[in-house]
């Protein structure tokens, strides 16, 4: 194999014990959780991959920060401290805390959306997608065309298809366009990063039509590092410098601080210069998460959050983080086993299709493969292909995805080399027996985002 492991640029100080359960007791736990990996106790995953929202490893910093945190209902030095910080690295006026992302998204995309309007995106990710339903509007997924293949290795996968973006606004007409999001990085289409040339390019056709610009902005720190790397002219600017470009262009952004920023809870809104759009936000704010300034959050969360701002731009860090991530992904090259590539920012997105082409995508294949990783090794992972999708919300049937992907996803600053070569082994064990696993049917699910809930069965 010719990559390397980068070794962490970290001491370990503090200890969490895990344990694996028996193969026995794993398959007795994922029935009892109707085949549904968030129905797991945490306690009875090995290695869990769910997600890399708030399940990093916070830093010494931060942990002291916690315990100076101000917990003044308004005006807390916490606050404040975010505010400057979150200012000197976007570059944008008016900043606004909220709980997480999702919270971001429904304080904001309700200001902006209504029925009969559309959002267009590089890909909305799932509660993206949702928060533009609640708020009556539509969807509509704008990635360029190579993201579609996962064997074709391109730089940025996760850029928006400027042609098929003009394309969108003039067949549906700019006045009925609330917004464009750029997804950085592109989530759904795993883990691509988007170019900063793309960004200026989407920000060009947004002015033209005078439609509102938003950064979806959970991974910008990763997407600005593959920036450095892959984008001619970016390879000497400083970390800081290209996330500051990135957000010139765009007029506002959402974020789930859980990603990037490194901590447990959190997330932000940023509104370059709208005062009056940033009204309506704060409005709502207090409305939906409390006073502006805690945002549903308390002062040891602003505080770690106003931290992690600047540690989750530390380029030894991100050379480290992707390098885990590449390290897997050339496991999972020797063994032959088809992922979306090149490897991206916070995860591999695992092809499933690929892998069970005798499961069609209305038996969830990366739902199949989620449960295998688990039976196989107690490690925890999640669908993003047809069965997160979920059903058209004007007709009822199932959506057919773009990808059956399943995504492990990788905590910051949590797992080390030989966590990522259980998970490559699990992934060969499961391989060698693919054409033995079956799909799955769905039992029951909510109205909206029924992957966090749904209950299913084995196909027999």
């Amino acid at each position: 194999m010719g990559v390397k492991y980068i070794p962490e640029p970290f001491r370990i100080k503090m200890v969490e014990t895990i344990k694996m359960l028996s193969r026995e007791e794993r398959e007795q736990k994922i029935a009892e959780a109707k085949y549904n990996l968030f129905n797991l106790k945490s306690v009875d995953v090995y290695i869990d991959l769910l997600t890399d929202s708030g399940t990093n490893a916070m830093s010494e910093d931060q942990w002291a920060g916690v315990m100076r945190g101000d917990e003044a209902y308004a005006g807390g030095s916490s606050y404040l401290k975010l505010l400057e910080n979150a200012q000197d690295v976007f570059g944008y006026k008016y900043i606004q805390p909220v709980h997480q992302g999702r919270a971001a998204e429904k304080v904001l995309f309700g200001a902006l959306l209504s029925k009969g309007k559309y959002s267009i995106s590089n890909m909305h990710f799932d509660t993206t997608r949702a928060h533009v339903e609640l708020a009556g509007a539509r969807a509509l997924d704008c990635v360029v065309p190579e993201a579609l293949d996962p064997n074709k290795r391109v730089p940025f996968k996760g850029n928006m298809d400027v042609e098929k973006l003009e394309a969108l606004i003039k067949k549906y007409g700019p006045e009925n366009i609330g917004i464009v999001i750029m997804t950085i990085t592109n989530n759904s289409a795993g883990g691509q990063p988007v170019s900063l040339q793309n960004m200026k390019d989407t920000s060009g056709i947004c002015k033209k039509y005078g439609i509102k610009f938003a950064i979806d902005a959970a991974r910008y720190a990763e997407n600005a590092y593959f920036i450095k790397q892959r984008e001619k002219g970016c390879e000497n600017k400083s970390i800081k410098e290209i996330v500051k470009e990135v957000f010139s262009y765009a007029d506002m952004f959402t974020m789930s601080a859980k990603k990037d920023t490194i901590v447990n809870m959190g997330g932000l809104i940023g509104v370059k210069e709208d005062k009056e759009i940033f009204q309506e936000i704060k409005n709502r704010t207090i409305s939906f998460e409390g006073f502006v300034t805690y945002g549903g959050l308390s002062g040891r969360d602003l505080e770690a959050l106003a931290i992690g701002l600047y540690e989750g731009l530390d380029e030894d860090f991100l050379r480290y983080r992707i390098g885990q991530i590449e390290y897997l992904a050339g496991r999972l090259d020797d063994a032959g086993i088809t992922y979306q590539a090149p490897a991206g920012g916070h995860g591999i997105f695992v092809d499933a299709r690929a892998m069970f082409p005798h499961i069609p995508y209305y038996e969830f294949p990366a739902q199949a493969l989620a449960v295998e990783l688990y039976k196989e090794s107690g490690i925890r992972t999640c669908d993003i292909g047809s069965y997160m999708l979920g059903n058209d919300p004007d007709t009822g049937e199932q959506l057919k995805a773009d990808f059956e992907f399943t995504r492990l996803a990788i905590p910051r600053r949590v797992y080390t080399q030989a966590h990522i070569d259980l998970m490559a082994d699990a992934l060969i064990a499961i391989k060698e027996r693919a054409s033995g696993v079956k799909g799955y049917r769905i039992e029951w699910e909510p109205p909206v985002l029924r992957h966090f809930q749904a209950r299913l069965k084995p196909i027999e």
